[in-house]
């Protein structure tokens, strides 16, 4: 297994305290982490997902803590937070330095051209720092269903 690379950023935490994350504080406290990229807060595809983690919550976390990923600021997560009520972690990777470290920057197609930009990806890091599964090029509609069946879990 892949180890998943260690980084801190700065973010939100649950309750719209702001944070200095720290991959390695979280780890081996019993459950994995489930770190998900999205380019940008309030756009349609990015708050569909974010409202499939927010409402899907009750059955991920007696298995995984929530982690959103994106190169917005700290304040915009803050409004986005709380426009939807979103009750898990976001972290802002302005500088997109760790979704280059995760693969979830680079090079992509939209509308049949080639731009750079967020990669809509997903890493389930077990206790031990291990990636035990990862998702790249996801749709954010339908995407939480796959990460509950990874889990086993029915809704």
């Amino acid at each position: 297994m892949e180890k998943a690379k260690d980084f801190c950023l700065p973010g939100i935490d649950e309750n719209g305290r702001e944070i200095n994350f720290c991959l390695k504080d979280y780890l081996g406290k019993g459950k994995d982490i489930i770190l998900y990229f999205y380019p940008k807060d309030d756009t349609p595809g990015c708050t569909t997902e974010a409202c499939d983690f927010r409402d899907n919550f009750n059955l991920l976390k007696d298995y995984a803590i929530v982690v959103g990923v994106s190169p917005d600021s700290i304040e915009n997560h803050k409004k986005f937070k709380e426009k939807y009520g979103l009750n898990f972690i976001l972290l802002s990777d302005t500088e997109k330095k760790v979704m280059q470290e995760y693969g979830a920057y680079g090079e992509k197609t939209m509308y049949g051209k080639k731009t750079m930009g967020v990669i809509r990806s997903t890493f389930i890091i077990d206790t031990d720092g291990n990636i035990k599964k990862a998702w790249k090029n996801v749709k954010a509609k339908g995407h939480v269903d796959q990460i509950l069946k990874f889990y086993g879990v029915k809704k």
